[in-house]
């Protein structure tokens, strides 16, 4: 592997997979790797703050990765979303989802369900540092520091 690659692209290079246009996925599909991106955001930015046992790193992340700390953020964000951010946004939000969260809201669910969607897409997208400033910022906006 090349050094300097995204994670991306040495995944798609170890594994041999083709191109594949973003917009050819579902929303829910967006949502479901942008879950895992914005939980790997955040792990790792709480695991490199403070070595903890890791059910104390758990307790310290499932803060962050709640639907209404998400839905919190989005909302915080919209404004400095593209045109094209915001309608990803959407899609992932307005999506008939099967699945609802144990203790959010409907609403928030379906917010944080917009903001992985999104996550998800510029990962995929290779944009994975607009991503995480997106994280930053809206973690900022809304004054829930890491």
């Amino acid at each position: 592997m090349e050094e300097g690659l995204s994670l991306l692209t040495q995944i798609k290079e170890s594994f041999s997979l083709r191109e594949v246009d973003v917009r050819a996925y579902s929303p829910l599909t967006l949502a479901y790797i942008g879950d895992a991106v914005y939980d790997i955001i955040i792990r790792t930015v709480v695991v490199e703050r403070s070595n903890k046992p890791a059910h104390e790193l758990h307790k310290q992340t499932s803060t962050f990765v709640k639907a209404q700390t998400q839905a919190e953020l989005i909302e915080a964000l919209q404004e400095l979303l593209t045109e094209e951010e915001l309608a990803v946004y959407k899609r992932g939000r307005n999506a008939k989802s099967y699945t609802t969260a144990k203790n959010a809201s409907v609403g928030d669910y379906r917010k944080a369900t917009g903001l992985e969607a999104l996550v998800g897409w510029l990962y995929l997208q290779d944009e994975t540092a607009r991503a995480i400033e997106l994280v930053r910022q809206g973690l900022t906006r809304i004054g829930r520091e890491l």
